[in-house]
């Protein structure tokens, strides 16, 4: 004959500071999950629902941090010689005299044409350009795309008196790349299109004006 004993939990007084809640029967290792920081700290307290983290979602906005340096240093050297020399000279034509097609006599001599051409063109030329462009702007979440990548747009308009500034960021960027705190950089922007726009009395100082302009772009000398 088998007779099987079940012994029953027993509990004793517990003084711990950390007030774990009263053992059950459950294994180990879900009472230590239940074992919150809620009931061991004293000066903790959970966040509010709005302030809790969660995970981006359409119309959601983020902060692009654009950091734009570009140096370009490009140098030419062209030079052209050409010279020619024409010498032709015509010894017999014809000539129609009404019913048929005969020899011209040239009387006066051969027809000659001589000449000589003679060019040469040379031209050096040397650019160095240089840009940076900082700035950090606020861009809202438009698409989230079937791989989960986010296109974001954004744009802002700065106004003081006279001058205004306007830039507009656009570009994909994966989820990984945006940080905790909602920021992301512009290197890490693909299809990044980032234009800025001028308009005011600085913008007019350094400008070209239209004639300036149609005659560098056609160079016609």
């Amino acid at each position: 004959m088998v007779i099987a004993v079940a012994a029953a939990p027993t509990f004793a007084q517990d003084s711990s500071l950390l007030l774990r809640p009263v053992m059950t029967a459950q294994p180990m290792a879900a009472q230590q999950q239940q074992q919150q920081l809620l009931a061991g700290s004293y000066i903790y307290r959970e966040l509010p629902p709005e302030a809790r983290m969660r995970e981006l979602q359409q119309h959601d906005i983020i902060t692009v941090i654009v950091n734009y340096n570009t140096r370009m240093l490009s140098e030419g050297d062209a030079e052209n010689r050409k010279t020619s020399t024409l010498n032709a000279v015509l010894q017999s034509w014809i000539r129609f005299d009404g019913k048929s097609v005969k020899l011209a006599p040239q009387t006066e001599g051969d027809p000659r044409v001589q000449g000589n051409y003679t060019s040469q063109y040379r031209a050096e030329s040397e650019v160095e350009l240089k840009d940076t462009l900082t700035f950090r702007m606020a861009a809202r979440i438009v698409e989230i795309r079937p791989n989960g990548n986010l296109y974001i747009e954004g744009n802002q308009t700065v106004q003081n008196n006279e001058e205004q500034w306007k830039l507009f960021v656009s570009g994909e960027v994966r989820r990984e790349s945006i940080q905790p705190d909602r920021t992301v950089s512009s290197r890490s922007i693909v299809h990044l299109n980032i234009q800025k726009h001028e308009v005011g009395q600085v913008r007019d100082g350094y400008a070209r004006g239209w004639l300036a302009a149609w005659y560098d772009k056609f160079k016609p000398f």
